[in-house]
C-alpha cells in the first residue's frame, strides 16, 4: 500500500502519516491561529484538502468489504489507516508479540535433512518478510551467517568452502543460495551416476 501511494503521489503518504491540513488563519491581538472557513479557502487550501480524499479513496479501494466496516467512520486518511494497521497488526502489545514469536522461529531455525535449498530459502525467507513488515530488520550480513548456520552436518564441508571463499560482509542472500543451489543440483547428479 505504501509503494502504490507513494506512487500515485508522495504527498499522499504524509496526509496519512500527519493527518489532513487544516486551513487556518491569523486573528485577533494577541494573534490566535484559527480554522478557516470553507467560504475563506483559497485554491492551495482546496488542493490540500482534496489530498485527504484522494487518500481515503486510494484507502478504501484498496481493501475488502470486512475491513470497510472497521473504517466506514474514519474521518480522515491517518484514522483509517490507523485503523488498518490495528486490525493487521494488532495493538502494540501483540505486535511485540508477534515479533517476539518470529524471532524465536528465526532463532531456532534449521534446515531438515531431507529439504531442498529451494524450500529452506522460501521458509527462510517468509520469517525474514514477516519481521520485516512488523519494523524488525536484520542486517544483510547477519541473515547470510544465519543461512550458513542452519545447515545439516552433511553441508559442512560446503558451508566451510563458502565462509573461506567468500566476503560474507558483501554476499547476498541470492548469491549465496545460487551457489547452494548449484552444489546441490551437482550433488544429485553425482549420486543419479553412482
Amino acid at each position: 500500500m505504501h509503494d502504490f501511494i507513494m506512487d500515485e503521489d508522495s504527498e499522499l503518504w504524509d496526509v496519512i502519516c500527519d493527518g489532513p491540513l487544516v486551513p487556518t488563519k491569523t486573528s485577533g491581538d494577541p494573534a490566535l491561529t484559527i480554522p478557516k472557513t470553507r467560504k475563506e479557502f483559497n485554491d492551495v487550501d482546496r488542493k490540500a484538502i482534496e489530498k485527504n480524499f484522494h487518500a481515503k479513496k486510494i484507502l478504501v479501494y484498496g481493501i475488502g468489504p470486512n475491513e470497510y466496516n472497521r473504517i466506514s467512520s474514519c474521518q480522515s486518511a491517518k484514522e483509517i489507516w490507523e485503523a488498518l494497521q490495528t486490525a493487521c497488526e494488532g495493538t502494540t502489545q501483540v505486535k511485540q508479540s508477534k515479533i517476539d514469536m518470529l524471532t524465536t522461529k528465526y532463532e531456532l531455525f534449521k534446515m531438515k535433512d531431507d529439504e531442498s535449498i529451494q524450500d529452506m530459502h522460501t521458509w527462510f525467507t517468509s520469517i525474514i518478510n514477516e519481521l520485516h513488515s512488523l519494523g524488525e530488520i536484520i542486517p544483510r550480513n547477519k541473515l547470510v551467517r544465519k543461512i550458513l548456520s542452519v545447515f545439516p552436518s552433511s553441508w559442512e564441508s560446503r558451508v566451510n568452502v563458502i565462509t573461506e571463499a567468500k566476503d560474507l560482509q558483501k554476499l547476498t542472500i541470492d548469491e549465496l543460495v545460487g551457489n547452494l543451489k548449484t552444489y546441490e543440483m551437482k550433488n544429485k547428479k553425482g549420486n543419479e551416476r553412482r
